[in-house]
Formats: C-alpha cells, sequence, structure tokens
C-alpha cells in the first residue's frame, strides 16, 4: 500500500511540475499495472487455499436470508398475538368494572334484604304481640261470659214484663246479714279489673273470698287477682297467686290459664327454663286450646 502511494503521489507531482516525460508515463503505468497483476495475484492464492472458506461463508449467506424469509410470518404472527392480548387485556378491564358493579348491586340488595327481613321481624314480632293481646282479650271475654252464666244461675227469676239489669248496674242486692251477695260482689271486682283498676279490683276480689270462700267464684276470684299481680308488672305475687289457682282448686276451669299465665310471668323474670316448662305442660295437658296455641308460640321465641 505504502508503494501504491509512492505511485501514484510521483505521477501526481509529475503532472503538476509539468516535467514528466513519455517514457517516464509509460515507466509509471508498468508500475500500476504490475501492481494490480500482484494483488489478483495474491486473491487467486487466497481462494485456491481457502476454497472452503468461501463456500461455507456462500452457505452463511444462503441461509440467512433463507432464516429471514422464515422469519417473516412468524413476525407477522407474533404482530397479531400482540393485537389479540390487548384486545383479551382490554376485555378483562371491562368485564373486572362489570363485576365490581355486580358486586355493588350484590351488596345493595344484600343491605336492603337485610333491612327488610329485619323490618319483617319487627313486624312478626308486633303482629304476635298484637296476637297475644287478642287471644288474652278473648280469654277475658270468655271469662266473662262464664261469669254471667253463673250470674244467670245464681238470680233469681225477674217477674214477666222486667228485664234483668246486667250485674254492673244491679242495686247490689244483700243477703239477712247485711252482706252484697257473691255475684255482686264478683261483677264490681271484675269491672274494676277491666277499667284496669288493678289495685281496686285485688281488695275487692279478696273481700270476696274473706266473705265467700267456697263459692263457686273462689277459683276465679283467685285467678284475677294473678291477672292484677300481672298487669302491675308483680310477676312474683302473680305467680303466687296463679300457683293458688292450680293447687287449690284441681277442677277448675282455669288451671290452664293460670299455668300459662305462670309461663309468662317466669319469662318476664328471665327465668326461662322455669316458662318453658309451664308452657311444654299447657301443649301437653291442654293441646287443643287457644292457651296451648299461645304457649308454643312463646317456646318458639325462646333461645
Amino acid at each position: 500500500m505504502k508503494r501504491d502511494a509512492f505511485i501514484f503521489c510521483s505521477v501526481f507531482i509529475l503532472l503538476m511540475t509539468g516535467c514528466a516525460t513519455t517514457d517516464d508515463v509509460r515507466g509509471i503505468r508498468g508500475e500500476v499495472n504490475y501492481q494490480i497483476q500482484s494483488v489478483n495475484e495474491k486473491v487467486a492464492a487466497l481462494e485456491s487455499q481457502y476454497p472452503l472458506l468461501n463456500e461455507e461463508t456462500r452457505k452463511i449467506r444462503d441461509y440467512l436470508a433463507k432464516t429471514n424469509g422464515e422469519f417473516t410470518p412468524i413476525r407477522s404472527a407474533l404482530a397479531e398475538i400482540r393485537a389479540e392480548i390487548t384486545d383479551v387485556k382490554s376485555k378483562l378491564q371491562q368485564l373486572r368494572g362489570q363485576i365490581d358493579s355486580v358486586k355493588e348491586e350484590i351488596r345493595k340488595e344484600t343491605t336492603s334484604f337485610a333491612a327488610k327481613t329485619v323490618k319483617r321481624e319487627e313486624a312478626e314480632k308486633s303482629l304476635r304481640e298484637k296476637i297475644d293481646a287478642l287471644s288474652f282479650k278473648m280469654n277475658f271475654l270468655e271469662n266473662f261470659l262464664e261469669i254471667t252464666k253463673k250470674n244467670e244461675q245464681t238470680q233469681a227469676p225477674v217477674d214477666a214484663g222486667k228485664s234483668a239489669l246486667p250485674p254492673a248496674q244491679s242495686s247490689q242486692p244483700a243477703d239477712d246479714s247485711g252482706r252484697m251477695d257473691k255475684s255482686a260482689l264478683y261483677s264490681v271486682a271484675f269491672n274494676l279489673f277491666k277499667e284496669g283498676k288493678y289495685e281496686k279490683a285485688r281488695e275487692a276480689f279478696g273481700n270476696l273470698l274473706k266473705q265467700y270462700p267456697s263459692s263457686e267464684f273462689s277459683d276465679n276470684a283467685v285467678f284475677w287477682s294473678g291477672e292484677c299481680y300481672y298487669f302491675e308488672k308483680k310477676y312474683e305475687k302473680a305467680i303466687v297467686e296463679y300457683d293458688k289457682v292450680i293447687k287449690g282448686y284441681p277442677g277448675s276451669n282455669k288451671i290452664s290459664y293460670a299455668l300459662l299465665k305462670q309461663g309468662l310471668s317466669f319469662l318476664k323474670l328471665g327465668d326461662k327454663e322455669s316458662a318453658r316448662l309451664l308452657l311444654q305442660q299447657v301443649t301437653k295437658d291442654y293441646p287443643n286450646t287457644s292457651q296451648a296455641r299461645i304457649a308454643r308460640a312463646k317456646i318458639l321465641e325462646i333461645k
């Protein structure tokens, strides 16, 4: 390479100085041709010396060209896969949004259902209380009807053309000793009870029991004395009065009521076990009565 540079520089200098002769030019041309021939000989020698290298180089070039052609559809497929992955990611994002929306709706529905359940339970509880109150009122009416029947049996027949006044409006007949008639005493006491004058009603029932301790009204008088205590929320004393009915008047039709009210009194006091036993006794001994129905409902409420 240094020699070639020297030749070119020499030619350039000669041309620039204008001193080059024809022989000089010929000499330089011969030298250049010699150098070109020398380079060609060297290249030919290298090719003849390393023929395999040229072949391998050609094969590598061919393989690279072929591989590059094969990668073209793969690159296209990868591009399509990337596009599909992007689309799937977008759909997943939309699906997550829908799931979150559904979760929120379910949460709202659950909250609303829970609130409705609470309201329904409160309504059912209120309805049960109303039913219990109505049942007790019916019991009172039943007892009152029994009282009327007893009064009718004990009262003397009235003259034709005259009508008998109800007990509350009677003239309170008295016997030979000046005592008020037992039916009148009972009617007065029961009317006081219906008016909610429980203390006075108790005194009136007690007065009846003192004057007529063994009358047909005795069991009722003791029972309604217990009811007076119950409505005054004096449950311990009410239990004692109910127990007097149960043990003192074994043939009384007030025993089922007394057992029921004893159970309810124990329930009010928080003694659930005693209440359950008494209520179960009512359902067992008096299965087809309103008292039994109330007892079963109360048993279900005890936890």
